[in-house]
């Protein structure tokens, strides 16, 4: 790694003088020395102008581009940036369109143009000649050998930079992929790509596409409106995207803002090569491009004059954005959507499962006026209705406990009476009780004997010290509240992923089910999924309930409320912050980070609280024990619908031996 946990590129359009090759060379400069980046990409043709047409046959315009390209190249020595331009060349008599990759005061390789568009507005077989399998593997600038060809990688420390230029992409196989399946994880497009009705988005959804399909960074730059404008007007538009995503895009002609007449444009953001790195490991349809029959690529190492940087020190703020909701959009109708999407995907499973039983199979639910339960019974409901079933099939049971309150037991009831269910309650306390004797228990150190009563010992508890805690007492109410829902009938599972991860569930209890349509969700998710739920599925009282429901501590109940009446035992005040452990689970799980790793991205994640820096980190530890320690618990669980890019499946995403140490991933 270098002084940055990212590599930093920038694409960027100078301002432009058509056929003055020595004004673009210091406009260029000034271009680079404004950049704060590894790695700067400059547009197709740059040093010269894409659109000079004939001028092409010039000697005068062509020795003025070697020049400006000597002038850019002795500048670089006064940085440790990597740049890459674009120029007219002769190469064995041919006039070639490249592109040339400078550091350290030296050109280090030329990449010339694979494909020529001569079609429509376009003319280039005019002038250039396309590379071609007969081309020389050097050329000679500056008076040193410089390697040439488009079977040429640049690495730099973990980056491995690929160059293809402007029409390349547009081909059916553009020459980056042949250089992403040789190594090359940043993809550069130096172009000149003029604007017309929707081609932005063309242009966007090709950089976004490629960047996904090569698992690679993408580095997009275009030349600007100071291009001439006899026939085309070329738009500016810089696009950097990574694995699929674009991180960031530039101001461009017609993107409906204020109009850019003169002016450079430019975007810089922050690559994840590790995240790269990641992924291509694990998809093994990459690896298995790498089979196939491609030519061999040469790689160009460069050197770093940068200091080298401790692993886990801190860092300026990158230049991305660092999610701290990775599995919630912050856009409110992507937001919507992806609600809309996951009830489908949820409801669509349940539906199969349901097809495939008995007509007169009733769907048990325990309905505790929680977030999870509450999701699961909005897709049982939509399920049914999908389905033409009654309502009445599904069986919502409350089964108040020593510590249900007041609040959830009301929010339970309403919840069930506006959906029109079958209702049943059981109070599970007196069986509890039973089982404590039964057991030789003392719940919470309370003595009981046989003339202990339900009312008597709840009393005593909820006069108990709220730091009190006994895990048999949770258990034996988490056990009988799943043994009275198994044997009713169908059981639905309300358990989160979250919970799954952390292992915030009694085994076989609520651990347990016939079939769970929440498996995959995320807590960080599901209150957004009831939410939308009530302002998009329901109105009225229900809607209502809803929202009451979304608003409500997260919480067991399995602990005594307080003497007022209060939850206790708030789940997040004693294993941390949900939105931390959501944070850490995509990171660990869908990237594969380190924990040093991990740390870095969330001391720079806007989270909903201000968190220490100490409170992230131990909260991370407590993630990483509790994965670990309860790996049992999820490798059998029920089926259920995977939603999104995380499932814990052990039969699908996640397959991880119980007796593994922790240990060296805490380090």
């Amino acid at each position: 790694m270098n002084d940055r946990p990212f590599f930093r590129v920038t694409a960027a359009a100078p301002e432009l003088s058509i056929g003055a090759p020595s004004r673009n060379a210091e406009a260029s400069i000034a271009m680079i020395d404004q950049c704060d980046a590894n790695l700067v990409v400059l547009p197709e043709l740059g040093l010269t102008g894409y659109t000079c047409g004939d001028l092409f046959a010039s000697t005068s315009l062509l020795n003025g581009a070697t020049q400006a390209l000597g002038t850019v190249a002795r500048h670089s020595k006064s940085h440790d940036k990597i740049v890459i331009v674009g120029l007219p060349m002769i190469v064995s008599d041919s006039l070639m369109n490249v592109a040339a990759v400078i550091q350290g005061g030296k050109v280090h390789a030329v990449i010339p143009k694979s494909f020529l568009p001569t079609y429509r507005e376009f003319y280039e077989g005019r002038h250039f000649r396309a590379a071609s399998c007969v081309d020389v593997t050097h050329v000679n600038i500056l008076g040193e050998p410089v390697p040439f060809g488009t079977d040429v990688i640049v690495a730099w420390e973990d980056a491995k930079i690929g160059v293809e230029i402007c029409e390349d992409l547009w081909t059916p196989i553009p020459p980056s992929s042949h250089a992403a399946i040789a190594g090359a994880n940043v993809l550069v497009n130096l172009s000149a790509s003029n604007e017309t009705i929707g081609k932005a988005a063309w242009r966007r959804d090709l950089v976004r596409s490629q960047s996904g399909r090569c698992i690679a960074a993408y580095v997009y730059s275009s030349a600007g409106p100071t291009e001439s404008t006899s026939d085309l007007v070329f738009g500016g538009h810089c696009l950097i995207a990574e694995n699929g995503s674009i991180l960031g895009e530039s101001r461009r002609v017609g993107d409906g803002l204020t109009p850019i007449l003169f002016g450079p444009t430019s975007i810089t953001c922050d690559i994840d090569l590790e995240r790269i790195s990641h992924d291509r490991r694990v998809i093994g349809s990459f690896d298995d491009a790498r089979t196939q029959r491609h030519a061999d690529f040469r790689v160009v190492q460069l050197e770093s004059k940068q200091a080298k940087r401790a692993s886990g020190k801190a860092t300026a703020a990158p230049m991305r954005r660092i999610d701290a909701h990775p599995f919630v959009p912050d856009e409110s109708q992507e937001l919507d959507e992806r609600c809309a999407e996951i009830f489908d995907i949820q409801t669509a499973g349940l539906c199969k499962r349901l097809s495939r039983l008995g007509k007169t199979t009733t769907l048990s639910i325990g309905v505790s006026g929680g977030l999870d339960s509450t999701l699961a019974l909005l897709v049982a409901i939509r399920a049914c209705d999908t389905l033409g079933k009654s309502r009445r099939d599904i069986v919502g049971i409350t089964m108040p406990g020593f510590g249900t309150t007041d609040h959830t037991k009301s929010s339970a009831d309403t919840l069930i009476d506006e959906t029109k269910i079958t209702r049943e309650m059981i109070d599970i306390r007196a069986l509890c009780l039973d089982t404590f004797r039964s057991l030789g228990h003392q719940p919470l150190g309370i003595k009981i004997n046989e003339q202990t009563s339900v009312d008597s010992l709840q009393k005593q508890l909820l006069a108990s010290h709220d730091d009190a805690r006994d895990l048999m007492f949770e258990n034996v109410q988490a056990r009988i509240r799943t043994m009275l829902l198994m044997s009713r009938g169908f059981v639905l599972g309300t358990g989160d992923m979250s919970e799954q991860a952390l292992g915030w569930s009694t085994y076989n209890a609520d651990h347990m089910s016939m079939y769970n349509v929440n498996t995959s969700i995320p807590k960080t998710l599901v209150r957004f999924l009831v939410r939308y739920a009530a302002d998009h599925y329901f109105d009225g009282a229900l809607s209502e309930v809803l929202h009451r429901i979304a608003d409500t501590p997260i919480s067991p109940e399995l602990l005594p409320p307080r003497e007022d009446g209060s939850i206790r035992q708030d789940t997040e005040a004693t294993i941390g912050a949900y939105e931390l452990h959501d944070f850490f689970l995509f990171h660990f799980v869908r990237n594969g980070f380190s924990r040093d790793k991990i740390l870095q991205l969330a001391a720079h994640a806007e989270f909903n609280e201000a968190y220490s820096s100490d409170v992230i980190a131990e909260t991370l530890n407590t993630f990483i024990k509790r994965f670990f320690h309860n790996q049992f618990k999820r490798n059998c669980v029920p089926d259920g619908p995977k939603v999104g890019s995380v499932s814990l499946s052990p039969r699908g995403d996640w397959r991880m031996p119980s007796d593994a140490d922790p240990d060296d991933f805490r380090q």
